[in-house]
Formats: C-alpha cells, sequence, structure tokens
C-alpha cells in the first residue's frame, strides 16, 4: 500500500475498525473510504455490489462483525451466524470480483476448539469440537477464513485472515447485555464503587484464564500485515494449504478473578468480589500462540495494567 492507496474499512466504528483507521491514518494514509451501517448495509448483496462498483478499493479490511460475549452470543444464535456470514460473503466475494489488490478478514481465537492444547496455534483450527455457548459465530469466521484460502486458491487473490485474541480499548462497549468481560467488569465495579456497594456479583467461578490484548496494538499488527504480508508467504513449502491465518495475541493470559482484582485496584473499590458460579464459565483455558506473527517481525507494546488505566480513563469521561 502506499499513502495514496484507497483502502476501504468496513465496520470502522467499533472497537476493531476505529483503532485500525487511526492506526491507518497516524502512519500517513490519506484516501480511507468508510461507510456507516446506515450507510451501506453490508448483509446486503445488492448495496454491496453497488457501493464496490462506485468506490473501486484497492484494499480492504474487513473488521465489521456483529460480536458480543457469552450472553449475547448464546441469546442470538441465529443472528450471530446468519449476520456475520452475510457480511463476509459480500464483502469478501465483491473484493474478488473489483479485482481488490489485498484484503485483510478479522476473526476471532473463538474459532479454536474448547479442548485445544494450549497456547492455540493456528494449526489447531477444525481438530475437534467448539465451545458450545459461541459456535455459530466460531463458525461464521472459519467460513470467513476458509473462503479467503480458497478464493486466493481459486482466484490468485491476496486475502489475509487474522485471529485478535481478547480486544479492549477506546471505544469499547459498555453495555452489560452485549459487552465482553474486561468492559463489564470496569462498569460493574465503577458504579458499586459510586453507589457504596458492600459487593459486586461477577459471573463464573473467575477460574478461567483469558488473554487480552489493547485494541490499537490489534491494530498496529493490522495495518503491519497489509504493509508486509502476503498470502505467498503463509502459503509457500505446504503440501496442502490450510490454516495460512495469523493469530495476533500477547502470549500471556490472566484468570477473571486476578483480572477482577486488578480492575478493583485500579479503580479503587474497597467492596467484596462475589462469584456467581451458577453462570457458564465458558472455555477453562484460552491462550493464542502468537509465534507466527512475532516471526513475521511483529510484538505488543501495551501491557494490561496500562491498557486498563487507559481505557478506566476514557470510561470516566
Amino acid at each position: 500500500m502506499n499513502k495514496t492507496s484507497k483502502i476501504y474499512v468496513a465496520g470502522h466504528r467499533g472497537l476493531v475498525g476505529s483503532a485500525i483507521v487511526k492506526n491507518l491514518t497516524c502512519k500517513g494514509y490519506n484516501n480511507i473510504v468508510t461507510r456507516t451501517h446506515a450507510e451501506l448495509d453490508l448483509t446486503n448483496q445488492q448495496a454491496v455490489s453497488l457501493f464496490f462498483e462506485r468506490e473501486k478499493p484497492e484494499y480492504v479490511i474487513l473488521a465489521a462483525a456483529k460480536v458480543g460475549g457469552i450472553v449475547a452470543n448464546n441469546t442470538y444464535r441465529a443472528d450471530f451466524i446468519y449476520e456475520n456470514t452475510q457480511i463476509q460473503n459480500n464483502v469478501i466475494h465483491q473484493s474478488y470480483v473489483h479485482g481488490v489488490q489485498k484484503l485483510l478478514f478479522l476473526g476471532s481465537t473463538c474459532i479454536y476448539p474448547k479442548n485445544a492444547p494450549q497456547p492455540m496455534n493456528e494449526d489447531s483450527l477444525l481438530t475437534s469440537e467448539l465451545e458450545y455457548t459461541n459456535e455459530p459465530y466460531a463458525i461464521a469466521k472459519i467460513s470467513g477464513i476458509k473462503m479467503c484460502e480458497s478464493y486466493n486458491l481459486q482466484y490468485g487473490t491476496n486475502f489475509i485472515s487474522v485471529m485478535p485474541t481478547n480486544l479492549y480499548g477506546p471505544n469499547d462497549n459498555f453495555d452489560l447485555q452485549t459487552s465482553h468481560v474486561l468492559p463489564a467488569l470496569i462498569r460493574k465495579i465503577h458504579e458499586a464503587k459510586q453507589r457504596k456497594d458492600k459487593e459486586v456479583e461477577i459471573w463464573g467461578s473467575g477460574k478461567p484464564r483469558r488473554e487480552f490484548l489493547y485494541s490499537e496494538d490489534m491494530a498496529d499488527a493490522c495495518v503491519f500485515i497489509m504493509e508486509k504480508v502476503d498470502f505467498k508467504d503463509l502459503s509457500k513449502d505446504k503440501h496442502e494449504i490450510r490454516n495460512t491465518h495469523i493469530n495476533i495475541g500477547t502470549g500471556k493470559d490472566i484468570s477473571i478473578q486476578e483480572l477482577a482484582e486488578l480492575i478493583q485496584n485500579i479503580i479503587g473499590y474497597e467492596g467484596n468480589l462475589v462469584y456467581n458460579t451458577s453462570k457458564p464459565d465458558g472455555t477453562m483455558v484460552k491462550l493464542s500462540d502468537s509465534s507466527k506473527l512475532h516471526a513475521l517481525g511483529w510484538k505488543h507494546k501495551v501491557e494490561l495494567e496500562e491498557g486498563v488505566k487507559t481505557v478506566y480513563k476514557l470510561y470516566k469521561k
């Protein structure tokens, strides 16, 4: 990519897309195309086709998705598989039809099996069953990975898939019904402090371990891959070309209890944290292996405590 290349970022208002637009802008890219959902419904095949015909983007970053935590994933199962599959099918296919030079598809490490060996590397994909609560979302994302690989193999496109671990950062979602665990804990503990509550209920046992990546680090990794990595770099010396996607993570995890206590200390809440073990834990350990990305030359910069402090300041504003 050069600084005047026309780059379409799908999903530019979300946690992922907004961080990517910020990173591109900071690096001097000045021809970024965006559309809100009201302006372009990515589940509408005809509308997406017309957009690509009119705009003719040279590069595409597909960060648009329907996302949420355990409750949302388990409640809106049909919505998660339908909307995500539609978005992917439309954007990836039209990128091929209109000769996009390179596409980056963003998935999630929930694509890996429930009992995948830890840390999870890219070759764990499709080796055993998925975690039940987010199976529809994971299947949609696996479909996107395989779509990118298949178009590359059949049509010679340059479509790359990346799988970030659990993200947090500016523009996070703090809605307690649909948010992920880290922003939900920030809101719950902050509000408990404001109300002077003696305790905060936290769903699950607190024992599951999770890896967290600051969204601006994730964005930096995505732009790095767009600038420096091609599909041919990921598929060379392979007899059967599969699992060419790239994990994006820190290689470090923390228990939910440790995370809650870290947030409690940052916020200065002096009450008790109470764990509701009747609520689901999800997968007990979920740590990604980012050695493929490290070997390509990228590593994260923001550690968890620093990142949480920044997000809490933004939340208070």
